[in-house]
């Protein structure tokens, strides 16, 4: 599985032949627009900086979008989504994505840290969580997510193997990394991984460079 980051919240994963785009922003963003086909696309929130639904149907690639909760099965990938809150009390939406043998978590424009209980019991054996670390978008008037702090804390509640953190400015991005006891973690151009990769990991902050 190959995960690179596109800005904001939007990530491109993909496996073989079949991609999924998360996320992605929209051309009413002030942020560079995402210009990549996905088989399917997630969007968690209305947002321009999460909404991209017309962004990830090019080429040969006609995006199957999901954009809110429930359950759904394409391409023997299995998604489930759970309703939490967003910015300026939206619906945000929270996948949990099966995919090659893996379980990934993306908590989308998330603002309270506090899940209901239901959500918290489904979402377990997490191996990669995707999570906002910004109060207010990097290209200012944004959406406010999580603060570093209670991103953390949320995070690690969870259990991951590893924590990709998403939306942040830099200093967003210290303080986060402050918080899982780092002076300074790496970027990557691509994080590469396979199941086997994460099975001594707890809680690894990857950080991944804006493609």
């Amino acid at each position: 599985m190959v995960i690179s980051y596109h800005g904001a919240e939007c990530f491109k994963i993909s496996q073989g032949d079949i991609t999924l785009a998360l996320n992605p922003i929209s051309k009413d963003s002030k942020l560079k627009p995402t210009r990549f086909g996905a088989d399917i696309t997630l969007i968690t929130t209305n947002h321009p900086d999460f909404n991209g639904r017309d962004q990830t149907s090019r080429g040969d690639k006609s995006s199957f979008v999901i954009d809110g909760p429930g359950e759904y099965e394409i391409k023997d990938i299995f998604i489930k989504g759970f309703l939490s809150e967003g910015p300026d009390k939206k619906i945000n939406t929270i996948y949990l994505i099966s995919f090659e043998g893996m379980n990934l978590c993306f908590l989308g424009a998330l603002t309270n840290p506090i899940l209901p209980d239901e959500t918290l019991e489904a979402i377990e054996d997490v191996d990669i969580l995707f999570v906002p670390i910004g109060v207010g978008d990097p290209a200012k008037d944004g959406a406010s997510t999580l603060d570093p702090v209670s991103a953390y804390k949320l995070a690690v509640s969870l259990e991951p193997s590893v924590i990709i953190p998403m939306y942040y400015q830099k200093t967003a991005l210290e303080q986060f990394i402050k918080e899982g006891g780092e002076a300074k973690v790496d970027s990557l151009d691509r994080f590469v991984v396979k199941k086997k990769d994460l099975e001594d990991k707890k809680s690894e902050i990857v950080v991944l460079k804006e493609e």
